[in-house]
Formats: structure tokens, C-alpha cells, sequence
């Protein structure tokens, strides 16, 4: 009996440590900003973006695989190989330019999680900044932060599968109208909504990161780590991703979308849900902004503190104390920036975003050249297939920054 006990144990664990870089990545890119981007699809048009999805998933999925072969393939962090190929220059241009982008964006992330809380309870917001952002430092003195963090994410994704596929089943979507959705169209003025879907959703950071978490768990695996098993992991996060997404935009389409409602914000989502599906789906809906909220707000800063530490030479380990205070000062600054200007300002929004226009076709290419070379890679380099379908991602990249850079400009 015991036996079969310490098997199944270690079988779960074997699933948990295969799976939880994926995990980690999915809670990280499933933010608010994402929330409402997703929630305002499904309201303005029904269930006809569906397929925008699957096309923002399978492109992440490409992108994250090359992330979690490169992680599989060196011991050298990510930055470090492109150090190593392209100059410390390069290195530090995607250190420094992921830190500030982290931290320009995250007050959305603090600003989320106080407004889910809020919004249910009927409290000032302002002061939910400030406890979750003291929550996300105080766990930064957990021993190990990547145990932490992969069961924190572990622990929302549950959370926000279950609040949202709770809230698309008690909407009752027709079969019909959803197998429809997946069919390619371009609704009147959806354009903006779908490149913004997929700027956020196709997340070639998230993609960077994950070579990170791969190493990280590495370290921490008393077994060697199997590569295939490690790609499945990824792809089943990246593939969670896709079914929150579809399952918020489904819950917006099928309650909001008729009756014509304008949504500003995913907060907006949970208020309307209230008098169509009664509070308890309200509540379910907040208790998924929470989870997304909370994670990004998580997953945010340790990705932005832990790559300027390797940008100053401290690699990906996430325990070291210089580490931790760059990922506290992510959390400090977008916590102020929350609380001083109640959104993010425009002026912030502006400089973020061209940073990003620039940093995410820059960095999605030398992943791509990275991920090509057989000296660094071995046998995890990319396939033919792999070669042309990342080109096809990057080629999408680089339409997005030319798009971004239009409406920048005019």
C-alpha cells in the first residue's frame, strides 16, 4: 500500500515539475489588460474572433517550445548565449528594455487586483494596492521563490479555469454558433481589437522567459528532466492560456454582446454579469480577475527584476538577494505609479510601448537565430517546420511594430 502511495506521489510530482514552467508562463501573459482586451471581443462581436485565438495560441506555442528547447538545451541563461553571439550590447538593450517595460505596465497589474477586490467587497481600492503589493514583497523571502511561484501559479490557473469556465458553462453557448466562431473573419472595425489580442496574447517575453523557468526547475529536479515531456508541459500552459481566453470571450459574447453593452475594462464585465446571471456569477467572474491580477502582478515583476539581474551578471537564479530586490522594484514602482495616477498614465503608456515596438521583433529574432544554431542547440535545434513557422510569427511581429508604430505616430 505504501508502495503505491510513494508512486502516485511521485508520479504527480514528476507532472508538477514538467508542467510548471508553461503554468508559470500562462499565469504571467493572462493579466487584465488581457481580460478586457478578450472581454471586450466577446461583447463588441459575439463569438466571431474566436479563431483569433487559436492563431495567438499556436504562434505562442511555437514561440514558447523554442524557449523551453533552448532552456533543455544550455545551462546558460538565454541572455548569456545572446551575450555570447551578439555582443554585450544586445544583452543588455533586451535586460534593461524588459525591466522598464515591466514596470511601466505593471500598475495595471496592481490596479486590477485592487479593483477585483473592491468591486466585491466595497472598499477603497487604493488600499488593496497597497496589501497586494506587501503580499507579493513578503514572498520574495520564501526560501526557494520558484517552488513558490510554481504553485502560487499552479494555484490560480485552477482558480481562474474554474471561475471562468464556471461562467461560459452558465451561459449556454450553442454548438452551432461556436464551431462558427472559429471560422476566419474580419468583422467591421474589430481590426484594432485583433492586433491587440494578439500583441498580448503572443507574448514573445513570456516565450524569453520560459527558457528561464525551464533552468530553474532543472536545478531544482533531483531526476534528469525528460525534453519531450518538458515540451508537452509547455505546450498544455500555453494551451490553458487558450481556454481561459475562449472561455472569457465566450461568457461576453453570449450575456453582454446581445443587449449591446460597451465594456471599458474587465471590472466592467464582472458588474454587468450581475443582473443577467445573478451574484454568484459576478462574484465567479471578480474571483477570476483576482487570480489573473494577482499572478501577473506576480509573474510581472519576477520577470522584469530576475532579467536585469542577469543583465549585471547574476544569471537566473531567483534567490539571490540583489535579484530580489530588482523584482521588489517593479512591485514599488508600479504600486506608486497606481496609486499617484489611478491608471497608467499616457505619457507611460507611450514610452512603454515603444519600447516594445521595437524590443519584441528584436528579441523574437535573435530567440529565433538562437534556436537555429546547432552548436549551441544540439538536436533541440529547430526543424524545417519549426523554421518557417517561427518566420511566419516573426513576420506577424514585425506587422504588429509597424502597426503600433502608425498609431503612435498619427
Amino acid at each position: 500500500m505504501k508502495n503505491n502511495n510513494s508512486k502516485k506521489e511521485s508520479f504527480f510530482k514528476n507532472w508538477f515539475s514538467i508542467l510548471g514552467p508553461g503554468i508559470i508562463t500562462a499565469a504571467l501573459v493572462f493579466g487584465p489588460s488581457k481580460m478586457t482586451i478578450t472581454s471586450k471581443m466577446g461583447t463588441d462581436y459575439g463569438l466571431s474572433l474566436l479563431w483569433v485565438v487559436v492563431i495567438a495560441i499556436f504562434f505562442m506555442m511555437v514561440f514558447t517550445d523554442m524557449g523551453t528547447r533552448i532552456g533543455i538545451a544550455q545551462n546558460e541563461t538565454l541572455l548569456k548565449l545572446i551575450r555570447s553571439k551578439f555582443g554585450k550590447i544586445a544583452s543588455i538593450v533586451i535586460g534593461l528594455g524588459i525591466f522598464l517595460v515591466a514596470t511601466s505596465f505593471q500598475s495595471g497589474n496592481a490596479t486590477g487586483v485592487s479593483i477585483a477586490i473592491s468591486e466585491a467587497t466595497g472598499t477603497n481600492p487604493k488600499l488593496w494596492i497597497i496589501v497586494f503589493n506587501a503580499m507579493g514583497i513578503l514572498l520574495l523571502f520564501f526560501k526557494s521563490l520558484y517552488r513558490m511561484l510554481e504553485k502560487l501559479m499552479l494555484a490560480f490557473i485552477i482558480l481562474m479555469l474554474f471561475a471562468f469556465l464556471s461562467t461560459a458553462i452558465m451561459v449556454q453557448t450553442p454548438i452551432s454558433v461556436f464551431i462558427k466562431g472559429f471560422i476566419p473573419s474580419i468583422p467591421p472595425a474589430s481590426l484594432g481589437l485583433i492586433i491587440a489580442f494578439i500583441a498580448s496574447c503572443f507574448s514573445v517575453v513570456g516565450a524569453f522567459y520560459q527558457s528561464y523557468l525551464v533552468q530553474a526547475r532543472r536545478k531544482l529536479s533531483k531526476e534528469p528532466q525528460n525534453a519531450g515531456r518538458q515540451r508537452q508541459g509547455s505546450r498544455v500552459g500555453i494551451l490553458l492560456l487558450g481556454i481561459m481566453s475562449a472561455a472569457v470571450m465566450i461568457s461576453a459574447a453570449n450575456t453582454l454582446h446581445p443587449l449591446g453593452i460597451q465594456l471599458n475594462s474587465a471590472a466592467d464585465m464582472g458588474k454587468a454579469l450581475e443582473p443577467l446571471l445573478g451574484s454568484y456569477a459576478s462574484y465567479l467572474f471578480f474571483i477570476g480577475l483576482f487570480g489573473a491580477s494577482f499572478s501577473s502582478l506576480i509573474g510581472n515583476a519576477v520577470l522584469g527584476g530576475s532579467l536585469l539581474g542577469d543583465t549585471f551578471g547574476y544569471g537566473n537564479n531567483l534567490d539571490h538577494p540583489v535579484v530580489k530586490f530588482f523584482i521588489s522594484l517593479v512591485m514599488i514602482f508600479g504600486s506608486i505609479i497606481a496609486l499617484v495616477f489611478g491608471k497608467l498614465p499616457l505619457e507611460l503608456i507611450v514610452f512603454a510601448q515603444s519600447i516594445t515596438i521595437f524590443l519584441v521583433p528584436f528579441i523574437g529574432t535573435l530567440m529565433f537565430l538562437i534556436a537555429n544554431d546547432e552548436k549551441i542547440m544540439g538536436n533541440h535545434r529547430n526543424n524545417p517546420l519549426t523554421k518557417a513557422w517561427a518566420m511566419l510569427g516573426l513576420l506577424m511581429l514585425v506587422t504588429l511594430a509597424i502597426s503600433n508604430a502608425h498609431d503612435l505616430l498619427t
